[in-house]
């Protein structure tokens, strides 16, 4: 095994938790963002009611994407399991 099949397993590591991320982190960072403009046109600056929301949609969006999630990383998982004869001879 060289350094570089090293450097290419990291780097599609790497890339299938950005995906993997991605739809989470987006519905998180959408409702965020329409907490933040409504408490700013209502003048309420609640912290619990910036953070629950946050909380139920993240939540929400692992249900939803978490068997595609789960299918991304287990294929990865499994190609890098067949992978590993040719990594070490």
């Amino acid at each position: 095994m060289n350094i570089s099949q090293v450097i290419e397993i990291g780097r599609e590591a790497v890339y299938i938790v950005l995906i993997l991320i991605v739809p989470v982190l987006g519905a998180g960072l959408i409702t965020g963002l329409i907490v933040a403009v409504l408490q700013a046109t209502t003048q309420i600056q609640e912290q619990t009611l910036a953070f629950v929301p946050k909380i139920l949609v993240v939540f929400i969006a692992i249900g939803v994407f978490g068997p595609w999630m789960l299918t991304t990383l287990l294929d990865f998982v499994n190609e890098l399991f067949l992978k590993i004869p040719e990594l070490i001879g």
